[in-house]
């Protein structure tokens, strides 16, 4: 791991308004680098998002500290991450969390964050290869859902597999230019909103898995 880049980066979230240092402490011990491309491993500590496979990316570390932090996980709770990728955001979660599942649609890249985790001792996460749109309803319901593609609009389903206490972080929009994150919270007497803060996230795609990254 390079300390000085990672010291870098934690004092640039902190800066930027990350106060959790839970969250802080989870992101300074995921050593980025092991996620990204060779060709991108320089610029691994940087507060940038970046391209891995199948056209997917590795969020920007700010949008993974905000996201996680307004997820608010606790040391018992049961996560659910729609969108492995690289699996840098399912290894975050996992220094927080107790167990974490996370669904990707394309088989390689799950198969490869879960090697990844593995080798760096990261066990308490379970991988799925399906629609992510679809959740995960035979380990329903979960503690906090946390979405890492953008949603056209709010996912039912997984708002169903929420607990009643639950958290769903989610980005909604169709546009690209204009879509925002927004908490869902689940109580008995209903669902609770609001508006985070402006992103830009691959689509969240519903529907049959496409042959590419099936093998």
């Amino acid at each position: 791991m390079n300390v000085p880049a990672m010291q870098r980066l934690i004092a640039e979230l902190r800066q930027s308004g990350i106060a959790d240092e839970r969250v802080l402490g989870a992101v300074a011990n995921v050593d980025r680098e092991r996620f990204v491309t060779p060709a991108f491993a320089e610029r691994a500590w940087e507060n940038t998002a970046l391209p891995i496979a199948f056209g997917q990316t590795i969020s920007q570390p700010l949008v993974v500290a905000a996201m996680t932090e307004a997820l608010n996980v606790g040391p018992r709770m049961k996560v659910l991450e729609i969108g492995t990728g690289s699996g840098y955001q399912a290894a975050v979660l996992a220094k927080l969390a107790r167990r974490v599942y996370t669904v990707e649609r394309f088989k390689p890249l799950s198969r490869e964050a879960e090697k990844l985790l593995i080798n760096l001792g990261i066990y308490n996460v379970v991988f799925d290869v399906g629609d992510g749109t679809r959740g995960w309803p035979g380990q329903a319901p979960f503690d906090r859902i946390i979405v890492t593609a953008a949603a056209e609009e709010r996912p039912q389903a997984l708002i169903d597999q929420l607990a009643v206490g639950g958290i769903l972080i989610v980005p909604v929009g169709r546009d690209p230019t204009a879509q925002v994150v927004e908490r869902i919270v689940k109580s008995e007497s209903g669902l609770q909103r609001d508006t985070l803060m402006p992103v830009r996230f691959v689509p969240l795609v519903a529907g049959a898995l496409p042959v590419l990254g099936q093998g």
